[in-house]
């Protein structure tokens, strides 16, 4: 806990960007890898704008940047109810109006243009018979280019059965395709994309069950694969009666530079009047059987879940980050865990967050 609670005592630190870049795993030669980033809050400022505060994965401390971010994507009580960010994926933000359109943003993203911010308008939502489009479980992009990509789907999982996909690049004028989910073990899902399979996939509740649905031709049949947990920790009773008073959230998270596919139980408790707390998590490799192997060793890699879309990285591209940690982000907490610890223990820093989103590496020119 201490070196993360540093970033406290260290204070924050001014600069127009901090960067320490890394080649490692990017897909040109040309490019290079930010170090990933969780927005931490803002600076407010006059005209109803602030200054971007992030923390960088790799320092011990929080850097307030010369980008001017709209309050209200970062602090809440200057919403006034008109907007909400309901999700973010590869940098952008995605934010709903009272009116049901939805929008990407890349304000909070510190790589992107400080003067020019890009805005991306979708079309207004289409609510299926018998469900809603109010509450967003997640949103997920088949890429990080919405703005020029033809190729990029914009998915976004509601609570409830409903599923739904755009093309906002697309060569014909965007619009959403909806399905709806017959089974309710996916009601409450997240939804995630894997470049490796070039699918959407949901773990169902539970993680027994994971739907996928092609990107380019998403229909209300997906394709399913059943899940084997393998190698389950023997836990001692007491840790076994804190789960089933749990609830449980499952995660589907991808590393791009190892190929590797992990299948992770988030189980989180009440505590106090409205706060949810992590009491314990279990990491599982999953491979194309459908085979979920239980482990403590995520070699160099470090992974972060947050209200993002969730990502892996390897800690040793990026100097100064920790190896085989799972960094969580939400309205309530934000801390990290040891994968290897045992027994399970988090470090973390209570709620509320308004803008919980971890930043995945951006690619940059040298």
């Amino acid at each position: 806990m201490s070196v993360f609670l540093s970033r406290l005592r260290l204070g924050m630190r001014r600069s127009s960007v901090s960067l320490l870049l890394s080649n490692a795993f990017s897909t040109s030669a040309s490019l290079r890898q930010t170090p990933p980033c969780s927005v931490m809050g803002a600076f407010p400022c006059e005209y109803s704008t602030s200054r971007l505060i992030v923390a960088y994965a790799n320092q011990h401390f929080w850097t307030q940047l010369d980008k001017m971010v709209p309050l209200e994507l970062v602090l809440n009580k200057y919403n006034h109810g008109k907007t909400q960010t309901i999700g973010a994926s590869h940098g952008w933000i995605a934010t709903l109006k009272k009116d049901g359109i939805l929008c990407l943003q890349d304000d909070l993203n510190p790589y992107a243009s400080y003067t020019e911010p890009k805005h991306i308008p979708l079309p207004p939502l289409v609510t299926l018979p018998h469900c809603q489009t109010k509450i967003v479980t997640n949103v997920s992009m088949s890429s990080s280019s919405p703005e020029d990509d033809e190729d990029c789907v914009v998915a976004v999982k509601f609570l409830g059965p409903q599923l739904s996909f755009c093309k906002p690049a697309g060569k014909s004028k965007p619009e959403w395709t909806n399905i709806k989910i017959e089974n309710p073990c996916f009601f409450s899902s997240r939804v995630m994309f894997s470049k490796k399979d070039n699918m959407f996939r949901m773990p169902g509740s539970g993680g027994h069950l994971i739907g996928s649905w092609d990107p380019c031709n998403p229909s209300d049949d997906p394709k399913l694969q059943n899940v084997r947990f393998q190698n389950l920790p023997d836990l001692p009773m007491a840790t076994r009666e804190l789960l089933d008073s749990c609830l449980t959230s499952e995660h589907l998270v991808e590393s791009r530079a190892t190929g590797e596919t992990f299948l992770v139980k988030q189980y989180k408790k009440k505590e106090g009047v409205a706060r949810m707390k992590t009491e314990y998590l279990m990491v599982f490799k999953l491979d194309g059987e459908g085979n979920a192997v239980y482990t403590q060793d995520m070699g160099d890699l470090s992974m972060f879940l947050s209200m993002s879309e969730p990502f892996c990285v390897p800690a040793s591209s990026f100097p100064g980050m920790y190896t085989n940690k799972v960094y969580i982000y939400d309205y309530d907490e934000h801390g990290y865990v040891d994968v290897g610890d045992i027994p399970f223990k988090i470090c973390s820093l209570k709620g509320p967050h308004d803008a919980p989103y971890h930043i995945p590496p951006q690619e940059v020119d040298n």
